[in-house]
């Protein structure tokens, strides 16, 4: 197509205002033309500054307005099941931001409802795939020189948690990335999950299971760790060491900028997710935009957000029960190769 991507973002909250913006001002060949949310007036007061920019209560509405070409869904995951079946009535292209659907029954709805379209729609925004770490570390793994994948140790740690956030989100909402570039960085699907509950911080809310201890067992017979703290205190930090037979590669150190003085050194560590990831989402939203206008679909497909879905059910099973759950999965379409 010749004309900029006409793209209906769903969800005015946080995540969709910051992709309204990334559009309009750092991504080419694409325009906002709806903004949908439950809350009327978030939605006009985020459509406003937009030029032809249209707001609307309804995802359904939205899709039939006629310059709107794509859908991007940043909407709170209960509501992305809704809006994907919708996407697929209009036959729209779909950037869904994870979790695909909250549980595997829902995410594999819609994984048969984009089959029986004969063709692929949705990409997954497992956006750490178009993180320049870890995009390098992915290659230096498909070399080889490094020998065959053992272990990755993962890290990911948040300065404090929502008010909202449960024991259970710990999994569904943080560790779900894990989840996805274990099984992108192995080539592998996560078999099985234990999860170890260290004494929670003095730092938690009341009730809240923080930090947590995860172990994925995969296919390939690697192991992958994940520490999840979401109540550090002192920054935002996600970092990942690939164990080889022959060497290891590491990433997320972030230094940056160094600085000397008064008898130290040191520097700064992003505090949210939008500082650390914002190069990973431009890069994401590029390339589906690009994508999208040769009327093809790439990146994170259906099939890993059903993926990371029944992990992630696994793992709070794991957490709840005290004990290695086996991860249920339904047999891979030849659709997603």
């Amino acid at each position: 197509m010749t004309a900029p991507l006409g793209v209906a973002v769903i969800g005015a909250g946080r995540m969709g205002a910051d992709h309204v913006r990334r559009i309009q001002e750092v991504v080419s060949g694409a325009r906002v033309t709806a903004v949908v949310d439950v809350d009327a007036d978030r939605a006009e007061a985020v459509a406003a500054p937009v030029d032809g920019c249209t707001a609307h209560t309804d995802p359904a509405a939205a899709m039939a307005v006629a310059d709107v070409d794509a859908v991007l869904i940043a909407s709170p995951g209960p509501a992305h099941e809704e809006a994907l079946l919708a996407a697929f009535a209009h036959d729209l292209p779909v950037l869904c931001e994870k979790p695909l659907t909250p549980d595997p029954a829902s995410a594999l709805r819609v994984l048969e409802a984009e089959q029986a379209l004969g063709r692929r729609r949705v990409q997954v925004g497992f956006m750490r795939r178009y993180d320049p770490e870890y995009t390098r570390l992915r290659a230096v793994l498909e070399t080889g020189r490094l020998g065959r994948p053992l272990m990755l140790h993962n890290r990911h740690r948040n300065v404090a948690s929502a008010s909202f956030f449960t024991s259970s989100m710990l999994i569904s909402d943080s560790v779900a990335h894990e989840a996805d570039v274990t099984r992108w960085l192995f080539g592998h699907e996560i078999t099985a999950v234990t999860v170890l509950r260290p004494t929670p911080s003095s730092a938690a809310p009341e009730g809240l299971l923080d930090p947590q201890f995860v172990v994925f067992e995969t296919a390939g017979g690697a192991l992958s760790d994940v520490e999840i703290f979401v109540n550090c205190q002192f920054g935002y930090e996600v970092q990942a060491e690939a164990v080889c037979e022959r060497g290891t590669a590491r990433i997320g150190a972030g230094h940056g900028l160094l600085t000397s003085t008064e008898g130290r050194w040191g520097g700064a560590i992003p505090q949210d997710w939008t500082e650390r990831f914002a190069d990973a989402y431009d890069r994401q939203l590029q390339a589906w935009v690009d994508a999208t206008r040769r009327g093809e679909v790439t990146g994170p497909s259906t099939w890993d957000g059903y993926a990371a879905a029944a992990v992630c059910a696994a793992g709070v099973r794991a957490l709840h029960e005290g004990r290695r759950v086996e991860v249920e999965l339904a047999e891979r379409p030849a659709l997603y190769g």
